[in-house]
């Protein structure tokens, strides 16, 4: 997430009443994951196992809750509960502001764009031009769609990202982790009815141009989906994903988190991906492996009946 306007780091030491060490005079652009950062930025860490990873990140400012050297030109703002903090700097300058009218006064639909009953679009929400909106699909505030985009009914773009701080301290364990980020939609996609596309928890998950999604689909936070794809009913894709372009994922497709996809890939149905796949291959099974290769694997199953037998025959023939 990125501020409308710098903000001094004094200004969010206050806020979350944090000791600064290192550069002072400094402005935060924003706050972001690890993964997203960009220097200028903000990043919280709390757990020992990744405090070098997030001060050696792009991010130029780290809330810690341990004291640690400070490289040349970054800060550190160190507290007690890191996220806590990143919690209170979101609700500070991202603060949630539900509308109560299907279509919020702020949001934008372009030229030739048609939007169906109950439809619900959020604060900030952008429609290009010469797309079909069908009932009841709702887009959450700040997502954007390009041109000649079809979403049918049934669809959530927007949704909170499944995503959560565990601490094992407390009587309830898991505290969702407030989702800043968005989701865009590129020209020419083609979603189909009751999907669910999370934003990103700080930064955005994108649908590629071209791209065409059928029915009851699960896109996570943060994934990047390419150019001209297409994923079959039912493909689950978890978050942090990149999957590029011209991939094909059939029909109950399962594909875990922060994994690439090569260009041109296809995965044929009901297979896992737990993994990153090579470009321009087709793959399957659980986990998914060359799909010539799993065939060939299957028949051999196919005649572990009929080789015992022959172990048998052979054991009994040398008694």
């Amino acid at each position: 997430m990125q501020f409308k306007n710098p903000v001094p780091l004094t200004e969010i030491a206050g806020l979350i009443d944090a000791r600064i060490v290192g550069e002072k005079s400094a402005s935060a652009a924003g706050i972001n994951e690890i993964h997203q950062v960009a220097k200028g930025d903000l990043v919280f860490v709390d757990h020992p196992k990744y405090y070098d990873a997030a001060i050696q990140s792009a991010a130029s400012y780290i809330i810690i809750n341990a004291e640690k050297e400070v490289p040349q030109g970054k800060a550190l703002l160190i507290v007690e509960e890191p996220f806590e903090a990143y919690l209170k700097i979101v609700e500070t300058y991202y603060p949630f502001r539900p509308s109560m009218e299907m279509l919020s006064e702020c949001a934008k639909v372009g030229a030739g764009s048609v939007i169906m009953p109950n439809v619900y679009l959020g604060n900030r929400v952008v429609i290009g031009k010469n797309c079909v909106i069908y009932p009841n699909v709702t887009i959450m505030d700040d997502c954007i769609i390009g041109d000649d985009v079809v979403i049918q009914s049934g669809t959530v773009i927007g949704s909170n990202a499944f995503y959560y701080n565990k601490k094992t301290n407390r009587p309830l364990y898991y505290k969702r982790m407030t989702s800043c980020g968005t989701v865009e939609i590129e020209d020419g996609v083609e979603i189909g009815a009751g999907c669910t596309i999370d934003r990103g928890v700080t930064g955005v998950t994108r649908i590629g141009a071209g791209t065409k999604i059928d029915n009851q689909v699960h896109i996570g936070h943060d994934t990047l989906v390419g150019k001209n794809c297409l994923f079959a009913s039912q493909v689950g894709i978890a978050g942090a994903t990149v999957i590029e372009d011209e991939v094909i994922l059939w029909g109950q497709v399962g594909v875990s988190k922060t994994l690439t996809i090569g260009r041109g890939t296809v995965v044929l149905a009901k297979s896992g991906v737990p993994s990153s796949l090579k470009a321009d291959q087709v793959y399957f099974g659980i986990p998914s492996i060359n799909a010539q290769e799993k065939r060939r694997e299957l028949v051999w199953i196919k005649r572990i009946p009929e080789l015992w037998e022959k172990v048998n025959a052979l054991l009994v023939k040398e008694k």
